[in-house]
C-alpha cells in the first residue's frame, strides 16, 4: 500500500469545491491507501486570528471529513497542531531554501495580489506544507492542477535536505485530479472561500438556494455557462443535454434544477453531520494525532541526528 497524504485548512466552511476537489477523490483513494487526513490548522493562522473561530472550524472540519464517509479506522484524521513535528521540520527546510525561491510561490504572489496581508507564515507556507508532506514519507498527494507547485516544493525542500544531509525523505509524486482540478465558483472563477463565490457543502436547502441563484449568468446566452460548468458535477453529460435544451434560456429553471441536485447529494450526508457529537470528533482527534505523531517522532529522532542537534 502506498500512503497518501492531504488536508484541507481550518479556515471556514467547506464548500461543494472541497468536497468534489479533495474530499470525494480522498474517500476513494482512503480505501486502497495508507491514508492520512490533517486538519490543517496552523496554515489558517496566515489570515484568520480569532481563536473561537479556529476551534470551531476545527470541529466542522473533523465532522465533514466523517460525514462524507472517511473512515477514522481506516485513515488517520488529525489536527496539524497535534503534531509539533510538523513546525520543527519547517523550520529546518527553510534554512535549507532561498528567499528568492519561496517569492516564486503562486499562491503566495497571487494572496498577496488580492490584498492580503504579507506576514512571514504566509511566506514560508510552502515549507509548513513540505513539512507536512515529507513528514511521513509521503508517497502519493492528491491534488488539482492548479497545487502541482505545492508538491514540486515538497520535492525541492526533500532534495535539498537529502544532498546536504544524505538521503532521508522521499520526493513524493502528485495524483492529478484532471477532471476536478479547478471547481468552479458562483462567479466562473475558482470556487474558494477568499473569494466569496462558494456553495456552502453543509448548508441548509435555504442556504444552498441562496448560493446557487447568485451564480453570475450570460444574458446573451440560451446556455448559463457558469450553472452549467457546476451542474455537470453533479449530473452525466446526456441528463445534462436534454435538460438544459428543454429548459433552454430558462435561467431560473436550471438554477432550481441544480439547487435539487445538489441538495439531494448533500442530504444524506448533512443528516450524518448533525448526529456527530462534539466529543466523537474529540475522540477521533485525539486518537489520530497518537498515532500520526508516533509516526512524525521517529522520522525526527533521524532528521535530529542528520542536522546534529542531538548529542
Amino acid at each position: 500500500m502506498q500512503r497518501l497524504f492531504t488536508g484541507i485548512q481550518a479556515s471556514g466552511a467547506l464548500h461543494v469545491g472541497n468536497y468534489f476537489g479533495a474530499l470525494k477523490p480522498f474517500v476513494e483513494l482512503a480505501r486502497e491507501n495508507d491514508s492520512m487526513l490533517m486538519v490543517a490548522d496552523y496554515h489558517a493562522l496566515t489570515s484568520l486570528r480569532d481563536p473561537a473561530a479556529v476551534r470551531t472550524n476545527i470541529i466542522n472540519v473533523t465532522k465533514d471529513y466523517l460525514a462524507v464517509g472517511i473512515d477514522p479506522a481506516q485513515a488517520i484524521i488529525f489536527k496539524q497542531s497535534d503534531v509539533p513535528e510538523h513546525t520543527e521540520l519547517s523550520w529546518i527546510f527553510q534554512c535549507l531554501v532561498t528567499v528568492p525561491f519561496l517569492q516564486q510561490a503562486h499562491a503566495f504572489k497571487d494572496k498577496v495580489a488580492k490584498g492580503l496581508e504579507a506576514n512571514a507564515g504566509l511566506f514560508a507556507y510552502p515549507m509548513l506544507m513540505a513539512a507536512d508532506i515529507l513528514l511521513y514519507d509521503t508517497d502519493v498527494v492528491p491534488v488539482g492542477a492548479d497545487q502541482r507547485q505545492h508538491l514540486e516544493y515538497a520535492r525541492e525542500a526533500a532534495a535539498k535536505f537529502n544532498n546536504a544531509y544524505g538521503q532521508t525523505f522521499k520526493e513524493p509524486k502528485e495524483k492529478i485530479l484532471e477532471m476536478i482540478a479547478t471547481v468552479p465558483g458562483t462567479d466562473g472563477k475558482k470556487m474558494s472561500k477568499s473569494y466569496g463565490n462558494t456553495i456552502p457543502l453543509f448548508g441548509t436547502k435555504d442556504e444552498i438556494a441562496k448560493a446557487v441563484m447568485s451564480i453570475v449568468t450570460d444574458s446573451g446566452s440560451d446556455k448559463p455557462e457558469n450553472v452549467f460548468a457546476i451542474h455537470q458535477l453533479f449530473k452525466t453529460e446526456s441528463e445534462l443535454a436534454a435538460l438544459y435544451e428543454e429548459h433552454k434560456g430558462k435561467y431560473k429553471n436550471l438554477k432550481e434544477a441544480l439547487i435539487e441536485d445538489i441538495d439531494s447529494l448533500v442530504a444524506p450526508m448533512r443528516e450524518i453531520r448533525n448526529a456527530i457529537a462534539e466529543s466523537d470528533v474529540e475522540q477521533v482527534l485525539k486518537e489520530g494525532g497518537a498515532r500520526a505523531r508516533s509516526r512524525a517522532s521517529e522520522k525526527m529522532k533521524d532528521v535530529r541526528a542528520k542536522v546534529g542537534v542531538t548529542i
